[in-house]
């Protein structure tokens, strides 16, 4: 992977982590135990410090960045969908930010709570434990499900997987230049649990 130290700090990976060889790290990033950082991510610490805690994600084209002084933080099970931006704030354990949103300085986003899709949560905004924030800027829709919640840990829990995956399997190749007449599929365990509570939250 791209990987730069800066003003003499070098980024840290845990053994059992995953990070995309596309993805960068600079300076006074620390990925923990069983994290996934995903093709094409930037965590730049070269301003403030970026803490990924135990089996959190960070999927692909997404941006993390400090703020001087400022520890921006993902913690336990944190979960950051495709080409989302967190710039200074802290995703409490358990939590989610979907897809393109983006989370400002000193924001938090609390254990077990939401950031819907493409939503913006501006600078300072504290999101409540176990709740649902949306829109541009961010507000507090409702508190979540028991499912929601479930669907996604069981999301977080296929990521960790992935991870176990990609470690174990994963090597750069050439590509094929036609399909293969017996071209197996791929295994489907690791999505199982994902697929059934997707459902299940597609019913309320």
């Amino acid at each position: 992977m791209p990987c730069y130290s800066i003003d003499g700090l070098v980024p840290v990976v845990d053994p059992t982590a995953h990070v995309h060889p596309t993805a960068v790290l600079i300076g006074d990033v620390i990925v923990g135990p069983q994290c996934y950082v995903g093709p094409c991510a930037s965590l730049r610490g070269d301003f403030g410090r970026i803490v990924m805690d135990r089996g959190s994600n960070v999927q692909d084209t997404c941006v993390v960045h400090g703020f001087p002084g400022a520890v921006t933080r993902i913690e336990e099970n944190g979960h950051v969908g495709h080409g989302a931006v967190l710039h200074g704030c802290i995703v409490r354990r358990d939590a989610l930010v979907g897809m393109n949103a983006v989370v400002m300085d000193e924001a938090e986003i609390g254990e077990g709570a939401f950031v819907a899709a493409s939503s913006f949560v501006p600078a300072g905004m504290k999101v409540p434990a176990a709740t649902l924030a949306a829109g541009v800027p961010a507000t507090i829709k409702r508190p979540l499900t028991d499912v929601e919640m479930a669907w996604k840990l069981s999301g977080t829990q296929g990521y960790q997987v992935l991870t176990e995956r990609c470690l174990r399997s994963m090597v750069e190749v050439t590509p094929l230049t036609e399909v293969e007449a017996d071209r197996p599929a791929l295994p489907t365990s690791a999505v199982k649990t994902l697929i059934a509570t997707r459902r299940d939250l597609e019913e309320i």
